[in-house]
């Protein structure tokens, strides 16, 4: 038994114990006293996007650069596309683990519709495997091992309607492999003028990403690293499909804001910083906010320490000093990196502490002081 599939069998033990109480699924919250919800009894057979049947049987899919080649009645790396007599189905459609209105700026995204709300929602699965995921009881089991609420993309938007939510946001897992239920909720929401921002690792393939990113209004890329050797040992992916979809999404002109998870020993060089800091400014331009995030010691990396202040103090001051024009720390309550100045005038325009806000000082885009113009979505 590989890995992958023991943390499967373990997360079935924990759903099965955890589905005695009120947690799951998770994150419910205040929703859960304000509307009824329908558990799923079983998974979705909605026929997937991105695939092609092979010569002599079993399919390839073409959702991220894995391909993964399924035969009859097996399933993707992801554990939630399977093969149905050469047809292949999404079993997660509509059939949501994980639903909460957070503030935008937990996602985080600093300079898209600062102090609203997003409807955030996941499904069960993932195309990698951090071994620093803080939601690997979700993104590392397969459907079936959770509790799952049925909700098609119109309960997800009226949800949004009836809350005043402004914002969906596919989060928690990876929203790659839940493409299906994602692009038809974002193509919905702009029908009603609900927002859709997609949080992912980035590992999609180009032809899906640019049939999607129409109905997106911002992304959130992790960047876990900048080196292939780290996405090789750390996450089990590759890099170099990231940065080209990192491209894609700047020059389409969705809004794009990276993070960067620092983890000790592992991506914390100065010299990973700087090379880092190059490679945005060339191919995504200074603008674009960069996102330093603290790493605590979880899933299968608790061997470590959390990431020490001063090495996520060295990020940022490399960063700058290579030309980034926003660079935020995350994770540090209360470090005035999290909030932002303006490049021109370095006058504070929007203090954060944690997720609340307590000082604005922009009028649309323009900094009230000097008049600069801010990118983003204000």
């Amino acid at each position: 038994m590989d890995r992958r599939a023991f943390m499967r069998c373990v997360g079935c033990t924990a759903a099965v114990a955890a589905s005695q109480n009120t947690f799951l699924p998770r994150f419910l919250g205040g929703i859960q006293n304000a509307m009824a919800f329908d558990y799923a009894d079983q998974l979705s057979s909605v026929e997937a996007r991105y695939y092609k049947k092979r010569e002599g049987g079993g399919v390839e899919c073409g959702i991220c650069p894995r391909h993964c080649y399924v035969t009859d009645l097996e399933r993707g790396y992801c554990g939630v596309r399977e093969n149905r007599g050469d047809i292949y189905y999404t079993l997660v459609y509509g059939l949501a683990c994980s639903l909460n209105v957070d503030p935008i700026e937990k996602k985080p995204l600093y300079h898209f519709l600062p102090r609203t709300t997003a409807l955030s929602m996941a499904t069960a699965g993932c195309n990698v495997n951090c071994k620093f995921c803080q939601n690997w009881e979700i993104s590392q089991v397969r459907p079936e091992q959770l509790n799952n609420l049925e909700l098609p993309p119109r309960a997800l938007v009226d949800i949004c309607r009836q809350r005043n939510v402004p914002t969906i946001a596919y989060t928690y897992s990876e929203p790659v492999i839940f493409y299906e239920y994602m692009y038809d909720t974002a193509e919905l929401g702009h029908k009603h003028d609900i927002r859709s921002v997609m949080i992912t690792g980035g590992y999609i393939e180009e032809k899906p990403l640019a049939d999607l990113l129409p109905h997106l209004d911002a992304v959130k890329v992790d960047l876990k690293a900048i080196r292939e050797q780290y996405y090789k040992d750390v996450v089990d992916g590759e890099l170099q499909p990231v940065l080209d979809r990192l491209v894609q999404i700047k020059e389409s002109g969705v809004w794009l804001e990276i993070v960067y998870l620092v983890v000790p020993t592992l991506n914390d060089t100065d010299a990973e910083f700087r090379e880092l800091a190059q490679w945005i400014k060339t191919n995504l331009g200074a603008d674009t906010p960069v996102h330093f995030s603290r790493f605590f010691p979880q899933y299968l990396l608790k061997n470590l320490p959390p990431t020490p202040e001063n090495t996520l103090q060295n990020a940022h001051d490399i960063c700058q000093a290579e030309g980034l024009e926003f660079v935020y720390l995350g994770n540090l309550r209360g470090h005035q990196a999290e909030s932002t100045y303006c490049p021109k005038c370095s006058k504070m325009l929007i203090g954060r502490r944690g997720y609340t806000i307590f000082e604005y000082n922009l009028d649309g885009n323009l900094c009230k002081f000097c008049g600069r113009e801010i990118p983003g979505l204000f």
